[in-house]
């Protein structure tokens, strides 16, 4: 089984969500390896209002396009261009330097500890 930061909350959808102010959000190592080798990520733009469970983005693999999803509500205050600039880093590094934004929180989501989120993920 994979190991996920305790330190994080993570949704249904394979995101992960830190509890700093602003907070960061990813996706998790499972959503990666799902995804396969990640080319392309299309995120929020900074200053844009985003609704906890709503699609944000997209990740393009070489295997498939998928949604993201935000475990959050609040507003983008800043955007990952490093991995926007090398979206490997979604992949080698999912939990650190392939984070993809910040948000400045007003409500979350339903999210799970890590432990429920491995239970789920399985």
């Amino acid at each position: 089984m994979a190991d996920f930061p305790a330190t994080l909350r993570y949704s249904a959808e394979h995101e992960w969500v830190d509890d700093a102010s602003p907070a960061t959000v990813g996706v998790t190592s499972v959503a990666a390896d799902a995804l396969g080798d990640v080319v392309y990520l299309e995120l929020p733009e900074v200053g844009a209002s985003i609704e906890a469970g709503a699609v944000v983005g997209e990740i393009e693999s070489t295997k498939s396009v998928s949604e993201l999803y935000s475990p959050v509500s609040g507003t983008v205050v800043e955007v990952n261009t490093a991995a926007v600039d090398d979206p490997a880093l979604v992949n080698s590094d999912p939990f650190g330097e392939g984070w993809l934004f910040k948000v400045d929180v007003t409500t979350r989501g339903e999210l799970m500890s890590a432990e429920e989120y491995a239970a789920q993920a399985g």
